[in-house]
């Protein structure tokens, strides 16, 4: 009986939800209805590519394909990079942008299944649901299209394929070519683990490589002709770790040792790590990153050896819109939380049971608007760079059950089944409802621009890059 209620329940609340909506919204909805299954087809062959930074060559065809099927200008290649792509339809203002991500995580191919077993031993999956990001978001982008082919809305809808989120940031170099001049708002979204109007910012980072450079020889024989490279760097991490304790809370420092040495009886010549600073604020991490820079020099002065350091590349903490957040939690509530079979409860619980985490099941429930917090933990997105030079709105919806760990394999098993499909359509009409809210109401991207210059202040946006073209080569 209690089940009985509760489907009448959820009926009449979809059905008072969709009342609410005005005509545009209903047809953008029923629109992206229209193209769920063709938008599932693309995210699970995305999925099943799973293609990292820079080579994501089928899965950027897949999305710039389907835009041009359905009407939108494209244009492949853009700031220099072979995947990225824009997909353009309508003129005039107000241009209202769609981000779409699509590269994987090395290294965690998985079934989508509820336990881990990789689909290919040592390929890569898509940890982070950007197989549902991309999807989604060209979903809304066409879906608007179709109100304006029709009619129905003016000004330009624009979706922007951005790759190699995981791993040097594209949308840094995207926005150094000027791809979001012409744009008034920047719509984004992210799978998560629940559903929100996302008003929180992220971590601001720098990526930069050292490299020591001894002196071989044998290391039993003569060692004492020999300058190692892995003393150095050995003694520089040992810095870097030390230096923690010295550190506010807010800052993370990471690092991954590339090369110390190749056999045991070398003293090694050459050694190599990448080096990952964060804070909640770029004018914090900046210090940091400056200390840990200098730390090199000591460590190589130590070890007597030469050492080099190489910018890969940096991005910016996300700038917060408030004013945007209040629109896009307007249409979650609107769209109502999302339910899942009893299958799909099931397949969520055992995720959690798999992964060592309390058995309860997924979270999508739409809760109010959050207080922005000063200094959020999580990660780090380029979405940040996008953000400190068009207003940003940012979204997040379930694609996975409560407390899932992020950028691993159960993640890539939701999204390869219902759950994530699930995630990505309402995704769809979220980032489109506001869409057609901005496109219909010229007071709300005033709004929205006026907290985005009122936030930015006098801070000068400096894309924290080196001089050149991106790093398709790797680095």
């Amino acid at each position: 009986m209690k089940k009985h209620l509760f489907a009448i329940f959820v009926l009449i609340s979809f059905t008072v939800s969709a009342q609410k909506m005005n005509s545009n919204k209903k047809a953008l909805v029923a629109s992206v209805e229209n193209h769920k299954t063709e938008l599932i087809k693309i995210s699970d062959s995305i999925w099943a590519a799973a293609e990292t930074a820079f080579e994501e060559h089928k899965s950027s065809k897949i999305l710039a394909d389907y835009a041009e099927k359905n009407g939108m200008k494209v244009e492949r290649g853009v700031a220099g990079i072979p995947t990225a792509f824009t997909a353009t339809y309508g003129s005039g203002k107000p241009v209202i942008s769609i981000l779409g991500e699509f590269d994987a995580l090395p290294g965690i191919s998985q079934k989508a299944q509820p336990t881990k077993e990789p689909l290919k031993e040592g390929a890569a999956g898509h940890g982070c649901g950007h197989n549902l990001f991309g999807a989604a978001s060209l979903g809304a982008a066409i879906a608007t299209k179709e109100l304006m082919e029709n009619g129905k809305l003016k000004g330009t809808i624009k979706f922007l394929g951005t790759p190699s989120e995981e791993k040097y940031f594209a949308k840094i170099w995207m926005v150094r070519e000027g791809l979001w001049d012409d744009v008034d708002v920047n719509l984004s979204w992210h799978p998560s683990a629940k559903t929100e109007a996302d008003v929180q910012s992220s971590l601001a980072l720098v990526d930069f490589k050292v490299e020591f450079y001894g002196q071989a020889a044998h290391a039993s024989g003569d060692p004492w002709n020999g300058r190692s490279a892995s003393d150095a760097l050995e003694l520089y991490t040992t810095g870097i770790n030390y230096y923690r304790e010295h550190i506010k809370p807010t800052v993370r420092i990471h690092y991954h040792i590339q090369d110390g040495g190749q056999v045991v009886n070398v003293v090694p010549d050459y050694s190599r790590l990448w080096v990952r600073v964060r804070d909640t604020k770029r004018s914090g991490m900046m210090p940091v990153y400056e200390q840990v820079k200098k730390m090199a020099e000591g460590a190589a002065i130590m070890a007597n050896v030469d050492y080099k350091i190489s910018l890969i590349s940096g991005i910016y903490e996300v700038l917060v819109n408030r004013s945007g957040g209040e629109i896009m939690q307007k249409n979650l509530e609107l769209l109502g939380p999302l339910t899942y079979t009893a299958e799909e409860t099931a397949f969520g619980k055992k995720i959690q049971e798999s992964t060592g985490k309390p058995q309860v099941g997924m979270d999508s429930q739409i809760r109010p608007l959050e207080e922005t917090k000063e200094h959020p933990g999580g990660g780090s997105t380029d979405v940040g760079d996008v953000s400190w030079n068009v207003p940003n709105i940012n979204l997040g919806v379930t694609v996975a059950p409560k407390d899932t760990p992020w950028h691993s394999w159960a993640v890539v098993a939701c999204g390869g089944m219902s759950i994530g499909h699930k995630g990505m359509v309402h995704a769809a009409k979220a980032l489109g409802m506001t869409a057609v809210d901005l496109f219909e109401n010229p007071k709300l991207v005033q709004k929205v621009k006026a907290e985005y210059i009122e936030r930015k202040g006098s801070e000068k946006y400096e894309p924290i890059i080196p001089d050149g073209p991106p790093p398709l080569n790797g680095i």
